[in-house]
């Protein structure tokens, strides 16, 4: 269900991105065709029609390759600040925490429009490793982050 969800805002979002582009370009007089024209060729051509077979297609593969989940040797009990900091430095901050599980949302609001409101990003802990799973772009930097600050600290402590 939540696939079908993230599938129909993306394919919202594409298309509000398309009804602009277009309002831009009637607005301003880019565009050779008017609005009408537009959508037959759109609708009507074999070339045309790759926008819409596109923006589908985008749609629909969003969900899979859009959302991740990464690992991260480490211990949350044990690297909790760090873990806390590397969150704070990429955008996110605390909202939940029940049964072991860390969720995290965008604590910009402008951000949360911009990721369709899917931007929680949850941590547990599996083993001996930190799961973080969520939005692509920011489990990445999250995840970069993180591994950063673990390895820094265990450099650190070899040190001493």
């Amino acid at each position: 269900m939540r696939y079908l969800i993230r599938s129909i805002k993306y394919f919202v979002a594409l298309c509000v991105l398309i009804a602009g582009i277009m309002a831009l370009n009637l607005s301003t007089g880019i565009a050779s065709l008017s609005l009408g024209e537009t959508f037959y060729v759109m609708f009507h051509t074999p070339r045309g029609m790759l926008l819409p077979v596109a923006v589908i297609l985008l749609s629909l593969f969003y969900p899979k390759f859009g959302f991740i989940r990464r690992e991260v040797e480490g211990d949350i009990a044990k690297h909790r600040e760090l873990l806390l900091n590397a969150m704070l430095s990429a955008g996110y901050s605390l909202c939940d925490e029940s049964d072991g599980m860390l969720r995290f949302r965008a604590d910009n609001f402008m951000r949360r429009v911009i990721m369709l409101f899917d931007d929680e990003i949850t941590v547990c802990q599996v083993d001996d490793h930190i799961v973080l799973d969520g939005n692509r772009r920011g489990v990445a930097r999250v995840e970069y982050r993180l591994d950063s600050y673990i390895r820094m600290k265990k450099r650190y402590d070899d040190q001493e």
